[in-house]
């Protein structure tokens, strides 16, 4: 059971010695003028400050050097990990990749920040907060984050739905009482502390995140010194319908079915009761409802979306599915194709399409033509539904293709969503070249 401590019990939660000493460090005075606690070397907090220095990354190959963001985006500060197990697209923050202050413009970062939220802020979405890594030497004015707080306004906080702060400490849970004035409750529930990456696997894949080499393997150390229990392997269920390959759901179902029972079922709702709907597919679902309806598939049990009423439920399922099979629809044999398929002249873009869809083996191109003919539908709504074929794109991208060997980081999410929306301008064009 992960522990989910939530901002508005921080008082109860700081209530020791300690981290009664580190608030007596805060002025008593309005918060426009508070700083940050004065530091101290004999703060267990502090320790891993001594231990890190910001963690140096290679440029992402896409981006150009006369970017007006360059310096921000090469250090891959912000990067975006695809979707929670709740689908909702995953912004990343590592405290770690950030420099000494002098050498980062953090009114830049901010506006980095806000650019890359903007893309997403119309739908549900979660922020991770790496913490380990944030050091005397770079972490941020008080000033700033208060400014960074009065920035983002109610449009980047009416869609955040988590914001998990991973290894947090007394310092930093200090730092959010201080915002308690300005911070609403509604928001305050928001925010949860993971202990341990463990933790954080309740809520999302962190195979498929961009996780910092050293907040691993400081997560590591704290997992065996905590004596952290691993996760239990859970066995596959005689019903399974999540997590399997496509060949194999097709081998067990007594109907030889070849589009998946889940997908089926998804589709067919949404075609009845989810097509006019605005931001389907860019909407949360009941975390109660995704767990149950899941248990439901995976067990046998016939699922009846009218009886929960929300459109937006079949939605996630369907979206939970495809993120959940072993290899990606589009198979990792197409990654590298995918990413690099910009380069691509455009009158020739079809016909390449035409021809990796080709090499699918033969129940992901099934699957691929139903899923697509599906999203033409709802893109052919777009005017009361407000799912374009680039809004599609950006939610199903990440979706469609993942990396095997590594994260997707900010620089390969992008290819993919614009492999994912010509997909879907060119649906026709690839599919009769077949």
């Amino acid at each position: 059971m992960a522990t989910a401590d939530l901002l508005v019990d921080l008082q109860d939660d700081l209530a020791t010695d300690d981290a009664s000493n580190t608030l007596g460090k805060l002025k008593l005075s309005p918060l426009d003028e508070k700083s940050w606690p004065a530091e101290n070397d004999n703060d267990e907090d502090l320790k891993s400050d001594k231990e890190c220095s910001p963690e140096i990354v290679e440029p992402p190959p896409n981006l150009k050097w006369d970017d007006p963001f360059y310096d921000i985006a090469r250090r891959q500060i912000v990067e975006v990990a695809g979707d929670d197990n709740f689908g909702r697209k995953v912004i990343v923050f590592s405290a770690c990749r950030m420099p000494p202050s002098h050498q980062l413009d953090h009114t830049k970062l901010l506006q980095y920040l806000k650019i890359t939220l903007d893309k997403y802020v119309e739908s549900d979405y979660s922020v991770v907060y790496f913490h380990y890594g944030l050091t005397g030497q770079n972490k941020p004015s008080f000033g700033w984050l208060l400014e960074a707080y009065r920035e983002f306004d109610r449009k980047y906080k009416k869609n955040i739905k988590a914001l998990y702060i991973v290894h947090p400490t007394k310092f930093i849970k200090a730092i959010l009482v201080l915002f308690k004035p300005i911070i609403s409750m509604k928001f305050g529930r928001k925010v949860l502390y993971m202990n341990h990456l463990g933790e954080l696997e309740q809520f999302l894949k962190c195979e498929r995140m961009v996780i910092p080499p050293c907040v691993k393997k400081y997560d590591d150390t704290i997992s065996a010194s905590q004596k952290c229990v691993p996760p239990v392997q859970i066995k596959q269920l005689p019903h399974q319908q999540f997590g399997i390959g496509l060949r194999a759901l097709r081998k067990k179902d007594p109907g030889n079915r070849t589009i998946p029972q889940v997908l089926e079922e998804t589709v067919d709702y949404i075609k009845q009761h989810g097509l006019n709907k605005e931001g389907i597919f860019r909407r949360s679902a009941n975390v109660c409802f995704v767990r149950e309806v899941l248990d439901k598939y995976n067990n046998g049990i016939p699922v009846d979306y009218a009886v929960y009423g929300d459109v937006h439920l079949a939605a996630v399922m369907l979206k939970t599915f495809l993120r959940e099979l072993p290899e990606p629809l589009l198979t990792y044999e197409l990654y590298d194709q995918v990413v690099s398929f910009g380069g691509v002249p455009k009158n020739k873009q079809a016909e390449t399409m035409a021809q990796m869809i080709q090499t699918l083996p033969t129940d992901n191109y099934t699957v691929l033509q139903y899923l697509l003919i599906f999203l033409h539908m709802v893109a052919d709504n777009s005017e009361l539904n407000k799912m374009t074929p680039s809004n599609l794109a950006l939610v199903f991208g990440p979706t469609l293709m993942w990396a095997k060997d590594a994260a997707i980081s900010l620089s390969a999410i992008n290819p993919i969503n614009y492999f994912a929306q010509s997909l879907l301008l060119n649906y026709n064009a690839i599919f009769c070249q077949m």
